[in-house]
């Protein structure tokens, strides 16, 4: 049987809203069985505050090994790349916790790696104290590039132009781990034990959730409930396996 792998917001739920059918069909893959798995460029959240904000939000039957975020792709890629342990981190206790799972020691000296996830409260002080780091050696890693977040009428700062800032002052280059790169998707294939044939990535992203599975050659649902509409298709040249306006098309007896 195949498997979901689900975007969070846009798709779910837009921040604290929720989406018309995205309970309902949570409810349906429960009733009839079908796998399910959550895959997010979010590096802020650990997998139980993931489960709390859906709960919050009237979702039920949703656990913790459920979630597969881009804080976990990172930790996991780098603890491949290297037998080196010693980070240092700006994020949030998402990131905290993926770098503690996977044998990474939280320092701030003799730092082999510097993590950046998106850290609303990280300061003038913590950057350079990063860009210290990472002109003395250190492995620069961002978790994911989103340009940018929709944020009400208006928009917030993404990762990616955190990670942008630093690779500009250390001159040196971020690998690409995060949607719609091809680690992510990998890592969490690994991690839910889904052969890739049997993965359908779900979203409302063109350009990340859309692009990663035509980047790795996975199926793909493209949603209109979030950040992009089918117009936009034409518009990207990004073209998805299938197209919906609502998660209820997907439901049947």
């Amino acid at each position: 049987m195949k498997s979901y792998l689900i975007d969070l917001d846009g798709t779910m739920y837009r921040g604290n809203e929720n989406i018309d059918g995205a309970r309902e069909f949570i409810a349906w893959c429960i009733a009839k069985q079908q796998p399910f798995y959550f895959l997010t460029n979010n590096a802020t959240r650990t997998r139980l505050e993931n489960v709390q904000h859906m709960e919050k939000l009237g979702f039920k039957g949703i656990r913790e090994d459920q979630f597969f975020t881009s804080s976990m792709a990172a930790a996991r890629t780098m603890q491949k790349f290297s037998t080196k342990r010693n980070a240092y981190m700006i994020g949030q206790a998402g990131l905290r916790e993926a770098l503690l799972d996977a044998g990474f020691k939280l320092v701030e000296e003799d730092v082999d790696f510097v993590f950046v996830g998106l850290d609303a409260n990280a300061d003038y002080e913590s950057y350079s104290k990063a860009l210290s780091y990472l002109v003395n050696g250190a492995k620069l890693v961002g978790t994911n590039n989103d340009r940018k977040l929709p944020h009400g009428k208006g928009y917030k700062l993404g990762n990616g132009s955190i990670v942008a800032m630093f690779e500009y002052a250390s001159e040196q280059q971020s690998p690409k781990i995060g949607k719609p790169y091809p680690p992510i998707l990998n890592e969490a294939l690994e991690y839910f034990n889904i052969r890739k044939e049997d993965a359908i990535c779900i979203g409302d992203n063109l350009e990340t959730d859309i692009l990663l599975g035509v980047n790795c050659q996975v199926e793909t649902i493209f949603v209109t409930t979030g950040v992009h509409t089918f117009a936009d298709i034409e518009r990207f040249q990004i073209v998805p396996t299938h197209k919906i306006h609502s998660l209820y098309e997907l439901m049947s007896e």
